[in-house]
């Protein structure tokens, strides 16, 4: 199993000063944690796609390209692109140039997103949320697969007899699907034989083995080899020396994050309670000194019929940088170890 780390570029106030930093040296610092990333061994990282002000991701391509400048091993991707509120033919272009930038390190995981800033922003109806994800899928699919593209639909001018450049490094450039809990995602991802990256945010991973199953039980019938069914996490967590220590350092930011999308959401406000439920031996939060974490990625994985990917989200709005980095290293240099000779 490869781990890895996604980030989702959130503003931070550093909880040892109060200070909020700005997005310049965010950006310096974000770069810092992918360096250190590759230099500690770690297979992967993600960086997603939002279009709030908390969050500075809103151009992912670009600070890939910056990443894949200064790395030279770890694999390099979007986490997710919302492809919904974008063109493929831009998206392909964007992401063959960044494969040969980065020698054939880059993988592009698309989806719906979680929030819906970019409809309006982009002039979409939020009401053709499924169609414009199907149709713009098919399309960078075909794109992938083709040299010359003959194609029409309802939500973009045709292409006839079209060709797009640049062509990656990667033949073909992996494309996975980001999904969530609904049953005809994996199902879709299954019958085209896409790799899939599933979102664990709440609740307990095990209750994702059903879903799991309808998408390998759908990409074999559509003739697809298990060796193409693969399937990635991306989920919440942080690992620090002690279990303690890392519940304490990640708490405060949490609770602003979700504290914030209840009020969104009209959801009821997080406590302290549900968080450390959420981050149990059964929660969604893979949180915790070394031995815990790597215990529990291999307890999910045997849980869902083995895993392929885990991508560590550890975007937080009150994680000093140094807590970061350290949580990164300890990822690299004593999780994935574990992980590699269990």
């Amino acid at each position: 199993m490869h781990l890895g780390v996604d980030s989702f570029v959130s503003s931070v106030t550093d909880p040892t000063d109060n200070r909020v930093i700005s997005p310049a040296e965010r950006m310096a610092h974000l770069l810092e944690e992918i360096t250190l990333a590759d230099q500690v061994g770690l297979y992967s990282f993600g960086i997603g796609e939002h279009h709030r002000s908390e969050y500075y991701d809103s151009a992912p391509q670009i600070i890939l390209a910056a990443a894949a400048a200064r790395t030279e091993r770890i694999r390099l991707g979007s986490a997710v692109k919302v492809l919904s509120a974008d063109d493929p033919v831009r998206v392909f272009q964007q992401f063959a140039t960044l494969d040969l930038i980065s020698k054939g390190r880059i993988d592009l995981v698309v989806g719906r997103g979680s929030f819906t800033e970019a409809f309006p922003l982009f002039g979409l109806d939020l009401a053709d949320y499924d169609s414009l994800f199907n149709e713009k899928l098919e399309l960078l699919l075909q794109i992938r697969d083709n040299l010359e593209v003959t194609w029409s639909g309802q939500h973009r001018p045709p292409l006839i007899r079209q060709s797009v450049y640049p062509r990656p490094v990667q033949d073909p450039l992996p494309i996975w699907v980001g999904v969530g809990g609904t049953p005809e995602s994996f199902a879709r991802a299954g019958h085209l034989g896409l790799p899939l990256m599933i979102a664990i945010i709440g609740g307990e991973p095990r209750q994702f083995a059903p879903l799991v199953d309808l998408y390998r039980r759908m990409g074999a019938q559509a003739g697809h080899a298990p060796e193409v069914l693969q399937v990635g996490l991306h989920v919440f967590g942080f690992v620090a020396e002690t279990t303690q220590a890392a519940a304490d350092t990640i708490y405060p930011g949490w609770n602003e994050m979700f504290t914030n999308i209840s009020r969104e959401r009209g959801f009821p406000r997080p406590t302290r309670q549900q968080f450390d439920a959420t981050a149990g031996p059964d929660g969604a939060f893979f949180m915790g000194d070394p031995q815990t974490v790597a215990d529990k990625i291999l307890r999910v994985s045997e849980q869902l019929g083995g895993v392929d990917r885990l991508s560590l989200q550890m975007t937080n709005p009150r994680l000093a940088h140094g807590d970061l980095l350290r949580g990164i290293e300890l990822l690299g240099t004593e999780v994935a170890p574990l992980v590699a000779t269990a």
